[in-house]
């Protein structure tokens, strides 16, 4: 009556798991081919795909290529590139133990934020690399990539520090290196993110020890509360870090 057809199981018979079709690295990056799909591809030098470990468990998203990516095809390779492997081997990995990727592959000029309609043909790409990483964290490198990955206009000094589940990932919002670079007192903040990974995270059973600060109203007995930031979508949860 549902217009649905009747599945019977038969004696003996056992349901199979659905088997993902999810595509390899280098799938990906044939599907995207010599990319035309938006006006980036009449200005750029080199598409800007993304560079690690195909099985990394932490993945840094920025927002496009620069000067740098462009001329040489790898993601975060020039100043910030440099601070953000720093950055890396300061919570104890090597560069190439991450994955690392941009939501655009083409640079914008100057360097402008990425426009909508680029976003919108260049996203898919991103999030295919993310279900064939599969990484157990995801940090935003900067304002533009956190709010078009979460969709929402929340300044990233508000977003920062605010934990949320980005598709079954973990999703941790933080400054870009290019901002750490013109502004290094907010590298005290960014330190802080990373920290949070020796939290022991274990898909959302955070190790809770230590009784939080008052955060300006978000109080609670423990170093992490659920907490929902203006302009995030609802339903979307997230975590604050005492710190």
């Amino acid at each position: 009556s549902l217009g649905v057809p009747r599945f019977t199981l038969r004696p003996g018979q056992q349901l199979q798991p659905l088997r993902r079709t999810t595509l390899s690295l280098e799938e990906i990056r044939t599907d995207l081919g010599d990319c035309q799909r938006c006006k980036l591809c009449s200005q750029r030098t080199n598409i800007v795909f993304g560079v690690g470990a195909a099985d990394a468990d932490l993945m840094f998203v920025g927002e496009a290529p620069g000067r740098d990516e462009d001329l040489q095809g790898i993601p975060f390779v020039g100043k910030a590139g440099q601070l953000l492997t720093r950055i890396i081997q300061a919570i104890g990995l090597q560069r190439d133990q991450v994955y690392i990727a941009n939501i655009l592959k083409c640079r914008p000029p100057r360097n402008r934020d990425p426009e909508p309609d680029e976003v919108e043909q260049c996203e898919k790409f991103l999030f295919s690399q993310i279900e064939s990483v599969q990484p157990k964290i995801i940090v935003a490198l900067g304002r533009y990539a956190a709010q078009t990955l979460l969709r929402s206009s929340t300044p990233i000094s508000r977003l920062r520090g605010k934990f949320c589940d980005f598709r079954g990932t973990l999703f941790i919002p933080t400054f870009h290196p290019s901002y750490l670079l013109r502004n290094p007192s907010a590298k005290r903040e960014v330190w802080q993110d990373m920290k949070a990974f020796e939290a022991g995270f274990a898909s959302w059973g955070v190790d809770i020890t230590s009784p939080a600060p008052d955060r300006g109203g978000c109080r609670g007995s423990h170093s992490w509360q659920v907490f929902f930031p203006p302009g995030l979508r609802q339903g979307e949860r997230t975590l604050l870090v005492g710190s």
